[in-house]
Order: C-alpha cells, then structure tokens, then sequence
C-alpha cells in the first residue's frame, strides 16, 4: 500500500515573507517608523514639558522632555483669560460648522464628478483642477468678501475655503471605485439620485468621509490667517490668532530688550496655549483614526 504525502527530502520553498531580505527590510522599516516617530514627537513632549516647567528653566534651555520646576502658574493665568475662552469658543464653531459645510459640498461635487455620462463632466473637473494653480490673489480675495459683507462673519471663514480640491478628487476617486451595479439595482427598485446618494452611497462611504472631516477639521482649527485677515474685532478671533499674538508679543519683548520677568512668562505661556490647542484634536484623531489609513487607500485607487 503505498502512501501520498511530501518527501522529506523534497526541497522546501521559502515564501516571501521567510526571505532573508524580507526579514532585512522589516528591520530595515523598523528603525526608520521608530526614528519617525521620534522626531514627530519630541517636539509636541518639548511643549508639554514646558508647559508645565518654571520659566527660568526654560529660558537656561535645561527643559527637553522632562518638566524642571514643575509649575501650574500659566495654565490657571491662560484659563482665567476670558478672552481665550471666547477665541476657544469660536474656534470650535468655526471649525465644525466649515467641516460640515466642506463635506457636504465636496461630496455632492465628487459624487457628480464620478459620473463618465455626465454631460459638461470635463468643464467641471478643469474648474477644480484650475484652481488648484491659480488663485484670485491676496487683494481680489478680501475685496470680493469684504464686497459681499462677509467681513467680520463666520462665513468670512468656512465660505472662501469650503471645498479643497485635493480632498475633492481623492473622493471622486473613492465613488468611481464603487461598484456601478449598486446603484442600478438601486434605480431599478426605484431609487432617485438623491436616495441613491444617501441610501447606497453614503453609508458605504464612512471611511473616506471619516478622513475628509479630520483633513478639514484639523486645517480648519489651525487656520488663523483668515480670520486675522477679515476680523476685526477681538471677541471673533478663532484661538490660533490668541496664540499668534502671544508669539508676536513675546518676540517683541525679546527685540525691545523688555524685563526679563515678561519674557519668561510669555515663553511659558505660549507653550500653555499649544497645548490646550491641541488637545482636542488629540481627543478626536483616536475616533477616526481605524478610517483614516482605509479611507486615503480606498480614495487613492483610481484616478
């Protein structure tokens, strides 16, 4: 009787992954994600040190990753500014009510521009894409809000960059990669384009959406340069210009030779302010963060 099976003497073939330059190449990626890693971090630990050191310390250069003289003094003197908190405030509708507005007009517009029979598809691509490398310039921008009496708006803000067009063609991308049958099963059984959209589409969509809203969300929350163009009055400044205006108040401290006891005190604080700035994006990045790697794939597939 004879019996099937491998012979131990057959040559054995190593697949990909046993591959000694398999192996040296993860080491290889290793290290280098590892080093990464650390030089995005160390500056964010930098400031968190910082934030919480004494001034003096921070001045001598001795505080890297570690607090030296740990100190609240600026955390309370920032919270206790009311004018921060209201520049908190509208930072945080500033930036969910652009996010809002961006997504829901970057969507409509790629799931149009995913369509091939639509007619006038190419004029509507060449406008984006147009876009993309020319701009109306500085001086036309603020003399067309300030014309539409947008100055010293919100729309100021969410309106003039409500669509990028970067994230626009990463989500045409993504509906062009979607199965076409969907949708005809969808308009046989008597779907219109708008159930199609909000039924079929959308709900299929909660990786590359989940990435569009932090792309806009974060580049919305760090933006100040708009609402430093366009506000002019205190109480409707998003938080970044708060922290823009430390910085410029403690580098003009430093060029006019001021009191040293002011210069401390602004080094601290600015690191006090970026801290609470950042922290919720911190907060909301662990959420979205199993979409985002899917979501830009997914999005990067075609075109």
């Amino acid at each position: 009787m004879v019996t099937l099976g491998t012979r131990r003497d057959a040559p054995q073939t190593r697949g990909p992954v046993d591959s000694r330059g398999y192996r040296i190449f993860r080491v290889v990626n290793t290290v280098v994600l590892i080093g990464v890693v650390i030089v995005t971090l160390y500056p964010f630990l930098n400031i968190v040190a910082r934030s919480l050191s004494e001034e003096a310390y921070i001045i001598a250069g001795k505080v890297s990753l570690v607090p030296r003289g740990f100190d609240l003094t600026s955390y309370k003197l920032v919270m206790s500014d009311s004018m921060f908190w209201t520049n908190y405030r509208n930072t945080i509708v500033y930036t969910v009510v652009a996010t809002l507005i961006s997504i829901v007009l970057t969507t409509c517009y790629a799931y149009v521009l995913s369509k091939p029979h639509l007619k006038g598809r190419g004029v509507l691509v060449g406008i984006a894409l147009f876009t993309m490398f020319f701009s109306g310039g500085l001086i036309p921008n603020y003399v067309l809000v300030t014309s539409l009496g947008m100055k010293n708006t919100i729309w100021a803000v969410v309106i003039p960059n409500a669509i990028s067009v970067f994230n626009l063609l990463v989500m045409k991308a993504f509906f062009e990669s979607l199965p076409t049958e969907l949708e005809e099963a969808a308009a046989v059984d008597g779907l219109n384009t708008y159930g199609i959209l909000l039924r079929i589409v959308l709900p299929l969509s909660k990786a590359i959406i989940a990435t569009m809203v932090l792309f806009y969300a974060v580049s919305f929350w760090n933006s100040w340069f708009t609402a430093f163009l366009y506000f002019d009055r205190q109480d409707l400044l998003p938080v970044t210009v708060y922290l823009r205006n430390l910085i410029a108040g403690a580098t003009s401290a430093e060029s006019a030779a001021a009191d040293a006891d002011k210069v401390q005190a602004a080094a601290t604080l600015q690191a006090v302010t970026v801290v609470l700035t950042t922290l919720p994006i911190l907060a909301v990045y662990p959420f979205v963060q199993r979409y985002f790697v899917s979501g830009v794939m997914l999005g990067a597939v075609k075109g």
